[in-house]
């Protein structure tokens, strides 16, 4: 099951402020919240009942809270990897370790008898398969990535893909960061131009970063890592279709009220048999079999990537089929033009593989 979720900070914020931020949230299909615990300068009695109100309140509202801790935080805390009764009566329901203990410590905390999930930084290399291999309770771990608040910092596709893929193989979910474009948001350090795990996704809106982060295949949950998100933010991500790759399209002005439906339809599904040239759905042709699409003039010599096309009634038996492309190709007469995907969605074409379904989203905002 596929998660978003929100970050707050309460120390730096007014209590009004952030309840109001997670009652709305919530009230969008929120259910997780993450917050830090590395950067609250507090005593151990201020931390506790700080973040137990704001754990309680969070409950109300349906959240599962996560807090960033590290071995000084449980130091600070008078806590140890076999006695984390604090982070229990603070409410908290998963402990996030940026730096980690060592192996038979980190064996203890899964073994808590709270219930408390412990969450493992999967932006980094661990040895999770020895830790598996040495009784980790599965129960009670999962993943997480970082966030990064320095432009440039943020971790490459590449290197992302080849993390997720390993910890994937655990069969423990995975968590990533999107950040919100809003001005003046924060995180728990005071440098904070924007909260991605991905640097790519830095200056991207935030549905797409979201469908990314769910492309890719290899997280359940999403988080925004700053604070705070505006309510249209938060309501692109709520709005965002998670089970399968969409990618936000420009129609053309003189598309038909037909291809418009069939477009829009979700029985797009690339062909297994398919190249690299152009993903083909077959699916309209056979739901949509006797429909006529009459050809329309494109006036263009090729198609470019990100095109998106219908087999008009020149190619006979293949009317209706949708073909996106993903490299140039000859333009023809046996095509309609419908659009092009929007600037930055070609991220998502990567994403696209065999028998993979996809879909199509019109903002109607857009011009």
């Amino acid at each position: 099951m596929k998660r978003l979720g929100i970050s707050v900070y309460p120390e730096q914020s007014c209590e009004k402020e952030w309840k109001e931020y997670l009652k709305y949230a919530s009230s969008l299909g929120f259910t997780r919240v993450f917050t830090c615990l590395i950067s609250a300068n507090e005593s151990k009695e201020q931390m506790k009942d700080r973040f137990k109100s704001f754990c309680d309140y969070a409950h109300e509202f349906g959240f599962i809270v996560s807090v960033d801790t590290n071995p000084q935080v449980f130091e600070k805390l008078e806590a140890t990897p076999m006695d984390i009764s604090i982070f229990h009566e603070m409410g908290v329901d998963i402990i996030r370790l940026d730096a980690r203990f060592d192996e038979n410590e980190n064996v203890m905390l899964t073994m808590n008898p709270y219930g408390i999930k412990i969450e493992y930084n999967s932006s980094t290399d661990i040895d999770i398969e020895n830790l598996l291999g040495a009784g980790a309770n599965t129960d009670q771990m999962c993943m997480c990535t970082n966030f990064f608040p320095q432009r440039y910092t943020g971790m490459g596709l590449k290197r992302y893909q080849e993390l997720g893929e390993r910890y994937k193989k655990t069969g423990l979910k995975n968590a990533s960061f999107v950040t919100s474009l809003n001005e003046g948001t924060y995180g728990p350090w005071s440098i904070c131009p924007n909260l991605p795990t991905l640097e790519m996704h830095r200056y991207l809106p935030i549905d797409l970063q979201t469908r990314h982060l769910f492309a890719l295949g290899y997280v359940q949950d999403v988080l925004v890592g700053n604070a705070y998100a505006t309510h249209e933010e938060l309501e692109a991500m709520a709005n965002t279709f998670i089970d399968f790759v969409k990618v936000k399209v420009d129609l053309e002005e003189d598309i038909t009220e037909i291809e418009k439906e069939i477009l829009l339809r979700d029985i797009h599904a690339n062909r297994g048999d398919g190249n690299e040239m152009i993903f083909r759905s077959s699916y309209p042709r056979v739901v949509y079999k006797g429909t006529s699409i009459k050809p329309r003039k494109h006036h263009r010599q090729t198609f470019e990537r990100g095109d998106v096309l219908m087999v008009n009634d020149n190619y006979g038996h293949y009317t209706c089929e949708v073909i996106l492309v993903n490299q140039q190709i000859e333009a023809s007469d046996e095509y309609n033009l419908l659009g092009h995907i929007q600037p930055h969605e070609e991220i998502l074409l990567d994403c696209i593989k065999p028998r993979c379904p996809f879909g199509f989203l019109v903002d109607e905002g857009r011009k």
